[in-house]
């Protein structure tokens, strides 16, 4: 379980530091991104075991970088994190392995992660 690598990939400068702080003392390693260009390259450069991507950014929204990170590298999950529950219906969010509504009630993202770096694992 622990050491598994997460990218981290939002805007505010505050949901970043409290994921980072909850996903590390979970064991995980934590590694930030604040647009999704800048996720690209951390893709290339860091290997990420899973991607928690916010969707509305500047520069490139979660959406776009959706479409450019599976064209990197499919293998790698993508749990889409946002404060907006519309997105849920557009077509390019269901790429995604998993869906998370934002909430300062991390169990349930918690959960979801464990769960999509689970079955990644199964299917190795």
């Amino acid at each position: 379980m622990a050491g598994e690598k997460i990218l981290v990939v939002d805007d505010e400068e505050n949901i970043r530091y409290l994921y980072e702080q909850e996903l590390s003392e979970d064991g995980y390693q934590v590694v930030m991104a604040t647009d999704g260009k800048q996720c690209l390259e951390k893709i290339v450069s860091e290997l990420p075991d899973l991607i928690l991507l916010d969707i509305r950014m500047p520069k490139m929204d979660g959406l776009e970088a959706i479409g450019k990170i599976i064209d990197l590298n499919k293998n790698i999950p993508i749990i889409l994190n946002t404060a907006y529950s519309t997105y849920k219906e557009d077509f390019m969010s269901w790429a995604a392995d998993a869906y998370i509504v934002k909430s300062y009630d991390l169990d349930e993202l918690k959960s979801k992660i464990r769960e999509v770096l689970d079955k990644k694992k199964m299917q190795l």
